[in-house]
């Protein structure tokens, strides 16, 4: 074996170590960074709506009434639903 193929074959076996280290690391900085995404660690959401009561008065039974609300979030955290948000009824109907 000569001395250029001895060189080429030392080569090949550091080549492949590397390679692998490498695939590694890549793989351990995508998980570091995929998992920053909640990044609000230790914030605190806090919920606020621009009118705390709707009164449309008299309406008569088959017509259809919409509003708009603004809800706000006041807090230094990320706001999320776990569920979908629903409306309540405190007095009338």
């Amino acid at each position: 074996m000569s001395k250029k193929q001895r060189k080429q074959k030392q080569n090949n076996k550091l080549f492949l170590p590397l390679i692998i280290l490498g695939g590694v690391l890549l793989t351990v900085a995508a998980f570091y960074f995929s998992n920053q995404g909640g990044g609000d660690v230790g914030g605190t959401p806090s919920i606020a709506v621009d009118q705390q009561k709707i009164d449309y008065g008299d309406v008569k039974f088959g017509v259809n009434k919409t509003f708009a609300i603004k809800i706000t979030n006041t807090g230094n955290g990320t706001l999320r639903f776990k569920e979908e948000p629903y409306i309540e009824i405190l007095e009338g109907c």
